[in-house]
């Protein structure tokens, strides 16, 4: 028998270390050759550890949350192999009985002397009575509500010659005396400590980081989606066999033709460096909610790919974010993130930066709402559309301006499918 010790392997991208956030095994378990024993989750995704060997768990390296460096033991295998890793282990330690304590003798009890008996009064005095308790004044109503609530009214002190209706207020709020319980047992939950760990932890850091080291700044205008709506309806009523269009496709359209003239939009900003890197293309970051939190699958090349192609790159990764089976690759790399409530929507937002990039999207919930075209009133469909910006690197002017390019481009939506 050999033990052998599985530690951490490197992950790639300069990951250092990983946090446990399953264990699939506990000690004493048998596993098998390439058995799953462990999820790691790095920045970036989520890796099953798989075992590569056969044997009995003998040690683990720790609990769900525990951080993991990248070489260290994660788990220890005791193997039938001789050719297996050692590991040393500290010797057992013998538990010392204590010798029994001798026992205490029991000292003898002499029989206690016996009382003399009472003497017997032939002619006993009465015992005094009680005084007569001081009746309580109230109406029957008072009367009526403190029973209700379980109050002693011989508990309520009152300034007048009876209890009061205000009386019992006072009580209820000041009083403490032990005639009084509650009329309903407390709807109060109790407390839940909930460890903060994997995908809640890294999404805590980030956008902690995000907001700690970004001078935030956002920007909302309104756009009328009248015209766009009714568009994306004909396009899904010819859309045959392909997914059907939400907004999303077409506000993505929109943001690809307006960056070319905003490049400072679709930027990364190393702080640490003092570089801002422009992007030529466009890689989207999703924000997506899922189980375990929100997670940025992203679009690759976003400006190459009309609104059924993007439609359906949307789909797959949003499951695939979903189902946890997003790459690393598809978790890394966007260079713009779009953030939406759906159909929660919302009047307005102000949504984090997705570090280390300079601005992030919202579009926020379509609403109903009569406007003025000349003197006429009109139903519209109207949209309010958020930019939140790193103002260490986009002004204000650029933001605004920005926004109003994709509003022109969002109310005249045949400008989306010219070249």
């Amino acid at each position: 028998m050999a033990r052998f010790t599985f530690k951490l392997p490197d992950i790639g991208e300069g990951i250092s270390e990983a946090e446990i956030v399953a264990w699939h095994v506990a000690v004493g378990d048998r596993v098998a050759e390439d058995q799953q024993i462990a999820d790691m989750m790095t920045d970036k995704a989520t890796v099953e550890m798989e075992s590569p060997v056969s044997g009995t768990v003998v040690e683990l390296a720790g609990e769900v949350g525990d951080q993991i460096a990248i070489g260290a033991m994660l788990v220890v295998i005791e193997t039938e192999s001789d050719v297996t890793e050692p590991v040393e282990t500290a010797s057992p330690v013998a538990a010392q009985s204590e010798p029994a304590p001798a026992p205490v003798p029991v000292a003898a009890v002499e029989p206690a002397a016996r009382p003399e008996p009472a003497p017997i009064l032939t002619d006993p005095a009465p015992a005094p009575s009680p005084p007569a308790a001081t009746p309580i004044l109230a109406s029957p109503a008072v009367r009526a509500r403190a029973r209700d609530l379980g109050i002693d009214l011989t508990l309520v002190k009152t300034d007048g010659d009876r209890v009061r209706h205000a009386d019992l207020d006072a009580y209820l709020r000041y009083g403490t005396g032990e005639g009084y319980h509650p009329p309903h047992a407390s709807r109060a939950r109790p407390d839940a400590p909930i460890k903060v760990i994997g995908m809640r932890r890294r999404i805590a850091e980030n956008m902690a980081a995000s907001k700690r080291a970004i001078p935030h700044f956002t920007y909302v205008d309104e756009i009328d989606v009248t015209e766009l709506e009714r568009v994306r309806a004909d396009l899904n009523d010819h859309r045959g066999a392909r997914p059907k269009l939400t907004m999303l496709p077409l506000m993505i359209v929109a943001i690809c033709h307006a960056i070319p003239e905003f490049p400072m939009i679709n930027a990364r900003y190393d702080d640490e460096a003092g570089v801002v890197t422009r992007h030529g293309a466009v890689h989207l970051g999703m924000a997506t909610q899922t189980d375990a939190g929100l997670m940025v699958p992203v679009i690759r090349d976003a400006q190459d790919k009309n609104v059924w192609q993007l439609a359906t790159e949307i789909a797959r990764l949003a499951e695939a974010a979903r189902t946890g089976k997003a790459t690393s690759a598809e978790m890394s790399g966007s260079t713009l993130t779009v953030t939406s409530l759906g159909p929660l929507g919302g009047i307005a937002t102000t949504p984090v930066i997705n570090r280390p990039e300079v601005a992030i999207i919202g579009p926020n919930k379509i609403v109903e709402r009569p406007i003025f075209v000349g003197d006429d009133i009109v139903r519209a469909k109207l949209m309010n559309l958020s930019i939140s910006c790193d103002h260490r690197v986009v002004d204000g002017w650029d933001a605004a301006s920005f926004v109003q390019a994709l509003k022109k481009l969002l109310e005249t939506p045949v400008l989306l499918f010219a070249d």
